[in-house]
């Protein structure tokens, strides 16, 4: 099959993510393509690619251009991973008459309108998504069949990961390490994670554990001075955005999670594969398809910042907790985010669909 990814994104981010490591997984035994608007996204792919404006949803521009590519590629199914790619990938399937294949990574409050119902009852062949409950929240909006609605965990290439996270040595300055990692914007809940720190910190006079935050974002300014309000910030770093962040995360002791609303996050699983113990909010539900309260790490409601506190003190206090929990999590991401298993799986849905799309 021939696959040509869309994904019309400024910035590189977990969605980002997601579309190369399919790309690169489905290009193994497939030939894959990108339609990109930005470099800060284009460049991280060697596949062939073509670089498009992606102004709107009917930009007339990116269509056409996009209609030539698709015919002289045999394109067989486009795959798009942001809303107004959904529009434009839909109006060149059906000129193409390929499948147009959405990708829903997080759950979304789809209200039940005619623009709504048009990308995902006329435009869409099929929608992929990486937990159930976006799956249930898709299905009760109206929005799409049962059997167009795939769930298809994301891929990790542990091999990668693994190597590159032994390319640098991390010497950390402090004995116990929690990691975070995200865009710092209002969604990803970093003043939450903060707040749960500086509780733990403070109320028992903690001095050898630190927080070290990677990624950059809008409220940096505003969570730094949020870290000096509560008398942390010796203890918390800002590493900004790294293009390598698997040696922090491979020296660290924990990993929280502490986001508003989240699908399965990316570096979450990265997180767990390289050995951390993880901390995350439920926000989303799609987590509690792998992580189970006390078995393979710990969960908590967005903003319950006392749990927060009182889970880094016992996980700083015991650490064979800490090791135990941190295995178990390992062992659940590789048996569950394999690449082989995702490719597989895009594939066998994309056969699945093109069947229902032209009956024997």
């Amino acid at each position: 099959m021939n696959f040509l990814f869309l994904n019309s994104a400024r910035k590189w981010g977990g969605n980002e993510k997601w579309v190369y490591l399919s790309a690169d997984a489905l290009n193994k035994d497939n030939n894959t393509f990108l339609a990109y608007s930005h470099n800060a996204v284009g460049e991280r792919f060697s596949i062939p690619k073509i670089h498009l404006p992606f102004r709107h949803e009917a930009d007339l521009q990116t269509i056409v251009k996009l209609v030539s590519f698709v015919r002289k590629k045999n394109i067989d199914v486009l795959i798009p991973s942001k809303r107004k790619d959904y529009v434009i990938a839909g109006i060149v399937s059906r000129i193409c008459r390929c499948l147009n294949v959405l990708r829903l990574g997080i759950v979304r409050d789809l209200k039940n309108s005619p623009i709504q119902s048009f990308i995902f009852n006329k435009l869409a062949d099929g929608v992929i998504v990486n937990a159930e409950p976006i799956k249930n929240k898709l299905l009760e909006s109206g929005f799409s069949d049962p059997e167009k609605v795939r769930v298809i965990y994301n891929g990790l290439d542990g091999d990668t990961i693994n190597a590159r996270a032994k390319e640098h040595n991390i010497e950390q300055p402090f004995t116990f390490t929690v990691t975070s990692m995200g865009e710092l914007s209002s969604r990803k809940g970093f003043d939450m994670l903060i707040k749960g720190f500086a509780r733990f910190v403070n109320q028992k006079k903690i001095r050898d554990a630190g927080l070290i935050i990677i990624g950059d974002g809008s409220l940096k300014n505003e969570l730094q001075k949020l870290a000096t309000s509560l008398n942390v910030d010796r203890y918390i770093l800002f590493k900004g955005f790294l293009q390598n962040p698997y040696p922090y995360l491979a020296t660290s002791h924990v990993f929280a999670m502490t986001s508003r609303n989240e699908g399965i996050s990316n570096a979450l699983l990265e997180a767990a594969l390289l050995g951390n113990a993880i901390i995350t909010t439920t926000s989303g539900g799609g987590i509690r398809s792998v992580i189970k309260e006390r078995e393979n790490g710990f969960l908590l409601e967005y903003g319950d910042e006392e749990k927060l506190a009182t889970l880094f003190d016992e996980l700083y206090t015991n650490p064979a907790l800490t090791k135990q929990i941190a295995g178990r999590g390992t062992n659940t991401v590789k048996q569950m985010f394999s690449m082989e298993r995702m490719s597989r799986e895009i594939l066998a849905f994309c056969e699945e669909l093109q069947k229902l799309q032209h009956p024997v």
